[in-house]
């Protein structure tokens, strides 16, 4: 079965979207690899809506010499949405629907890994249904207040096992955890 991987920026205090450019000042060159490096595995990417339409404006328009851009344009994209009718970006496909019946679908399927790059909302509703494999954080040393917090949503009881901690210059510490298998209440074949 295929894995799961999602990939976010966050507060120190559980942010992971709100106004405002609160990561720039702790993104590196050295990230920007790390990031390109946790994509080699998958062959699959899996976005929400507001991701979808950053990423579909950027990265067509970026050269093939960089390897973000050349991995996200000739790779499929499954687009998570209940309000597009319609995604035009190269390898592209809507899904509507049940999220678990059709992200569980996906992971069914042959192939490599699938990445989450940033949806947050995305991300957490994963988590929260139990079908994420790996998150890899980047935590940036700042508190931003208010905003979409990842795991307000989770399981209480939600068991992450640390598989790499990298520290940059500007204060971010990088995080990479295996999430536990956990028992839902609400799914059937958990009781």
């Amino acid at each position: 079965m295929r894995k799961l991987a999602a990939g976010l920026f966050m507060s120190l205090d559980g942010v992971v979207e709100s106004p405002g450019d609160w990561t720039g000042p702790y993104f590196t060159d050295e990230m920007a690899e790390g990031i390109a490096e946790g994509i080699k595995g998958a062959d699959a990417v899996l976005m929400g809506t507001t991701t979808y339409r950053i990423f579909a404006e950027m990265w067509p328009a970026q050269g093939e010499s960089n390897p973000m851009a050349a991995f996200l344009n000739r790779t499929p994209k499954y687009v998570v949405s209940s309000t597009l009718d319609t995604v035009d970006w190269e390898n592209s496909v809507l899904v509507k629907g049940n999220l678990v019946d059709a992200v569980t679908e996906l992971k069914e399927c042959d192939g490599g890994d699938i990445r989450v790059p940033g949806s947050p909302r995305l991300v957490r509703s994963l988590l929260v249904a139990g079908l994420l494999d790996r998150l890899d954080l980047t935590v940036c040393p700042v508190v931003v207040g208010g905003g979409l917090r990842l795991f307000d949503d989770v399981v209480a009881g939600t068991e992450l096992e640390l598989l790499a901690s990298t520290a940059s210059a500007t204060g971010a510490v990088g995080l990479s955890y295996r999430l536990a298998a956990t028992t839902r209440p609400d799914c059937p074949r958990d009781r």
